[in-house]
């Protein structure tokens, strides 16, 4: 890119008195998608994704980070619990889990909050899609705002019955980069558990919020888990599943209102 065609995306001119350069949303947005091949038991699939974050902190979405691995791992080794079942996704990031459950289920919603991300969502549903040779209605994208009403209504007017499981891997991350700015009070973990409640309320029975967890902090362990219990639910952990994940310690909890 030349000097003056950077300038002119950035809304600036060389000459500009002033010296104020006004940056377009879209500058610190990475579009350089690689086509990439995961490998989950006996099931591969291609999608595009980032190597790096972008510089848009709230673009996390763009990558695969290690819950969606052991998330994965561990759905393709338990693909019963998906057989014929109603799937949402919170925070789908590139789709790789949804994508990987859409083998298994009868429908999957993949959802995030942040446009760029639902289009990379989208962009990845038409690659499995046209893999698959077929067309996919049971797999979408939607805009889910964790604890937006409005959101979350706009889906279940669409899916009147709701859906027997949620789903929700490495999606608390961004606030451990940015604890030292945000009290508890000021964290969307509420938010999630919000969204959460929510959806297992419209389908109580037999529906459970599957999480698959990467311990950063000591704080975020413990934020999540009183969330989870001063909401009536219980969460517990999945036998056999703590792992090491990128050096880090992982584990599926399964989290439902107590009988």
């Amino acid at each position: 890119m030349t000097k003056e065609e950077a300038l002119q995306r950035m809304g600036g001119d060389e000459d500009d008195d002033e010296g104020m350069i006004s940056l377009d949303s879209s500058f610190f947005v990475d579009r350089n998608y690689e086509l990439t091949e995961f490998t989950f038991g006996s099931n591969s699939l291609q999608l595009l994704c980032l190597r790096s974050a972008s510089t848009d902190y709230d673009l996390t979405g763009q990558l695969v980070w290690p819950g969606a691995v052991l998330m994965n791992n561990y759905l393709s080794n338990h693909a019963e619990i998906l057989s014929g079942r109603s799937v949402i996704e919170l925070g789908s990031g590139i789709g790789i889990t949804g994508i990987l459950c859409s083998r298994f289920c009868k429908e999957v919603v993949l959802t995030d909050h942040n446009d760029e991300v639902l289009e990379i969502i989208r962009k990845n549903i038409e690659l499995e899609a046209s893999r698959r040779n077929q067309n996919l209605p049971g797999l979408t994208a939607k805009k889910l705002e964790w604890g937006n009403r409005e959101h979350i209504q706009q889906i279940l007017q669409t899916h009147h019955s709701g859906f027997d499981i949620v789903l929700g891997a490495d999606i608390y991350i961004l606030f451990e980069h940015f604890m030292s700015h945000l009290s508890f009070q000021q964290s969307s973990i509420p938010h999630l558990f919000d969204t959460v409640q929510q959806l297992l309320q419209k389908k109580r029975t037999g529906c459970k919020f599957i999480l698959a967890y990467v311990s950063r902090a000591k704080t975020m362990d413990t934020m999540v888990m009183n969330e989870a219990i001063q909401r009536g639910m219980q969460i517990s952990e999945v036998e056999g599943t703590r792992t090491t994940v990128s050096g880090l310690e992982g584990v599926i909890f399964e989290v439902a209102f107590k009988s």
